[in-house]
């Protein structure tokens, strides 16, 4: 997995107000792609001060997991309180093991909205500048170095120890660039030159970098902080980072009880694949006219008598995307299509259905305080629970992904009528006049490679188990593989549809079909003729389906448009 760089959004970009109540999955992609500034309520930093002073108080006087205790099965063994402050960063050093490729820009900056904006909801009892941190990196693009592997379903700990140690100075980031400069020496690079980050907030006189331990702050020179990282180097990248906390007991656990990754990486695959859902009917429309099909199989009575609504949603849009009658008249000829074209509407239906669903338990969940435990400050009380395990979730992950991987089947089954003359009255596979042509006949090989990735991407994750911590911990949701399945399979989508979208294009060329250019299909087929080569001779393919995988956001566009 490779590393990409953050975008700093521009000053004029519009805001992202985050509340701890009212934020969404498309919020959380803004801010991932740099769209958007973040803005924390009024309201909400009132909550989080509140919850940071109960939290102290609480932890002074009675037993409170994570702050006067250990954690898992050290959960018995009491914290002294002279030993207090140096137990919260031990517990951020001793987490932060994340293991794996290091996580693109985006996934990360996912993480750090989430978790900003479930702190807002007041049930952490952090300290109030950590909220700010997480909200400055986020508008100035820096980004701490999160490893891929290190959760099962239970709390994202590892990569959010990760974040926190960064946020204490001793963990490293990537700037707006996405570079990261790690030397040698603690304060030289290759060159021997000093490494420094800018500082947020304006320089502070007098630092420069110079070997030291633990991640300290040490002298240097004017408006710059380098971090020494313990004997591993120095860490620096093009951005301003945030300036160091102290962080303490109190915030440790606070910060790193949650599933902020999982939800993160959710939220950008939910987006992406809700999209390319609605993208795969546009290019379906296009397979419908390249092979005269009926459009019975969206006649509004039809799902009038199965009121399923997605399903009847997915006919409206079909019906207006090419332009059919609500009770369109039979067809000449044959009586009915493939299942590729008559269960359209009965198999994206669901999985627009499994969207809705998964951004439903999405929302709760990015708007939830569900940190464990539960600080109170109405009720001055620390509340021990299980809200951190994430089975809504992982079940609405592998229900979508199930759903999507069917649609994706459904396009290989149009992509192989489009190769039978029976049904567009051309030569096999879309060849050309050159006897024994090929066309297009090894995009059903490909599209069924790319299927068959798919299909494994499905396998229920939420079937994981795990017995851990000396069996205290002793069930584990996999949310967080949910999570990374579903995102890996948006390339492998994107190639089987657009296999799918070359053959209708090319079938659409041959017969010389044109849509009305007003209707949405007509203007899909003129953008897709834009990018597609019209070469009809045998040749190789690869560049055909990736320009037209890369296509399919603009279809997305033409699909969301098709609204009444």
């Amino acid at each position: 997995m490779s590393t990409s760089c953050a975008v700093t959004p521009p000053a004029d970009v519009a805001l992202v107000v985050l509340d701890g109540r009212r934020t969404g999955v498309d919020d959380v992609v803004r801010l991932a792609d740099g769209a958007a500034r973040p803005v924390p309520g009024t309201d909400a930093m009132k909550r989080v001060e509140e919850s940071w002073c109960a939290a102290r108080q609480i932890a002074a006087t009675g037993r409170v997991y994570g702050r006067s205790t250990g954690v898992g099965a050290n959960r018995t063994e009491d914290v002294p309180t002279e030993a207090a402050t140096g137990h919260g960063l031990r517990l951020l050093r001793s987490n932060a093991g994340a293991i794996g490729e290091e996580l693109p820009a985006r996934q990360v900056r996912a993480m750090l909205a989430v978790r900003a904006n479930q702190l807002l909801a007041g049930g952490a009892g952090l300290r109030p500048t950590v909220v700010t941190a997480l909200c400055e990196a986020l508008e100035n693009g820096a980004y701490p170095v999160v490893n891929e592997f290190g959760s099962v379903g239970t709390g994202d700990i590892a990569a959010l120890a990760q974040v926190g140690l960064a946020l204490a100075g001793e963990h490293p980031w990537r700037g707006s660039d996405g570079s990261l400069v790690r030397s040698g020496a603690a304060d030289v690079d290759g060159d021997g030159a000093v490494v420094e980050v800018p500082r947020a907030g304006g320089p502070r006189a007098g630092e420069r970098s110079r070997p030291g331990a633990g991640g300290s702050v040490v002298p240097g020179g004017s408006g710059s902080v380098a971090w020494s990282g313990g004997g591993s180097g120095a860490w620096s990248g093009g951005g301003v980072v945030p300036e160091p906390l102290a962080l303490d007991n109190n915030d440790a656990l606070a910060l790193i009880s949650s599933n902020a990754l999982t939800l993160g990486q959710a939220a950008l695959a939910l987006h992406e694949l809700r999209g390319l859902i609605g993208a795969t009917q546009v290019v379906a429309a296009l397979s419908l006219l390249a092979v005269d099909g009926s459009h019975e199989a969206y006649a509004a009575p039809v799902h009038a008598a199965r009121p399923h609504r997605g399903s009847i949603e997915v006919a409206r849009r079909m019906r207006e995307l090419i332009g059919a009658a609500d009770r369109p008249t039979p067809p000449l000829g044959r009586i009915q299509d493939p299942y590729g074209f008559r269960c359209l509407p009965q198999i994206h239906g669901p999985a627009h259905d499994a969207a809705d669903a998964l951004e439903a338990v999405l929302a709760v969940e990015i708007n939830a305080a569900a940190e464990n435990p539960l600080i109170s400050a109405e009720d001055m009380a620390a509340y021990h629970h299980g809200g951190f395990y994430q089975a809504q979730l992982a079940l609405a992950l592998d229900h979508f992904r199930l759903a999507v991987t069917q649609v994706a089947r459904l396009s290989t089954s149009r992509l192989s009528t489009l190769n039978e003359p029976a049904y567009t009255r051309l030569r096999p596979f879309l060849a050309d006049q050159e006897p024994a042509s090929s066309g297009v006949m090894i995009l059903e090989y490909a599209a069924g490679a790319a299927l068959g990735d798919l299909r494994a991407f499905s396998a229920p994750a939420s079937l994981g188990h795990a017995v851990l911590s000396r069996g205290v911990e002793e069930q584990a949701s996999f949310a967080s593989l949910a999570a990374r399945q579903t995102l890996r399979a948006c390339d492998a989508y994107r190639l089987v549809v657009g296999c799918e979208l070359v053959a209708a294009v090319r079938a659409l060329r041959q017969r010389d079909l044109r849509p009305e250019p007003d209707l949405p299909a007509g203007r899909a087929l003129e953008l897709a003729e834009a990018v597609l080569d019209a070469e009809q001779a045998d040749r190789p393919l690869t560049d055909d389906v990736t320009a037209a995988a890369a296509l399919l956001d603009r279809f997305t566009d033409i699909w969301r448009g098709s609204t009444s």
